[in-house]
């Protein structure tokens, strides 16, 4: 199947998955995960109607930037984590960051954003599983981070994501989704804009629609296998 019609099938899935979760399906974004695919796929992507991509690392995609440039009306998120050498050029770059880890990272953006005078929206990364690949901030970690970087004036908090552990069964995703969600409802009471779910990926995101996402990432099932090297 070629990118568009997968584009259009992934709509299909979601709308179903709304339906059936009693949700608007425009409550529910797709992110096109186009990190190790060339920018031909973008372009194709975007010729189908998607706008909101994901990419994981800052030189890869600023090897892209000059040609997706002229893309208008295109928002490339990162969302792969972000080393603190890298906030500067990740904060010129990218129309938000959806891995902050930590307020180091935090403050580094905020200041690289002061810098470009650029309102950089970020979503806080939780780390709800034990896996010690899996990046993120603690459950107990949350609250202080959110407090801490209340008073900036450029990085803005404005959700949350995760990436449960792996598996063939959805259905073990879902207690992570349930869990993102209930610290999402808890911030929210004193962080207003804090409001995006970012969780869901190919093999689960209906599960995660039913949870409450917001913003369901894809990468295989639009763009075919990783086919793009770049350097890290």
């Amino acid at each position: 199947m070629s990118i568009a019609e997968n584009i259009a099938r992934l709509k299909e899935e979601i709308a179903q998955a709304c339906a059936k979760a009693g949700r608007d399906a425009g409550a529910v974004q797709l992110m096109a995960v186009s990190k190790v695919h060339p920018v031909e796929a973008i372009v194709e992507a975007y010729a189908a109607g998607q706008r909101l991509f994901g990419e994981n690392r800052v030189q890869e995609f600023q090897e892209k930037s000059e040609r997706v440039a002229e893309l208008a009306g295109a928002k490339f998120h990162l969302i792969g984590p972000l080393q603190s050498n890298k906030t500067n050029k990740a904060a010129e770059l990218f129309d938000a960051i959806d891995a902050v880890d930590s307020l180091k990272i935090a403050q580094r953006l905020e200041t690289a954003a002061t810098a470009l005078r650029k309102r950089l929206p970020v979503l806080i990364e939780v780390k709800l599983s034990h896996e010690e690949s899996k990046h993120g901030v603690g459950p107990d970690e949350l609250a202080g981070l959110l407090d801490a970087m209340s008073g900036f004036e450029f990085v803005k908090a404005v959700g949350l994501m995760t990436v449960p552990p792996w598996s063939e069964d959805a259905e073990t995703a879902r207690p992570y989704f349930r869990e993102l969600r209930r610290l999402r409802d808890e911030a929210v009471k004193r962080h207003p804009a804090v409001t995006q779910l970012s969780m869901g990926m190919s093999n689960d995101f209906a599960v995660a629609i039913e949870e409450g996402s917001t913003c369901v990432r894809v990468g295989t099932a639009i763009f075919g296998k990783r086919v793009y090297a770049a350097g890290a």
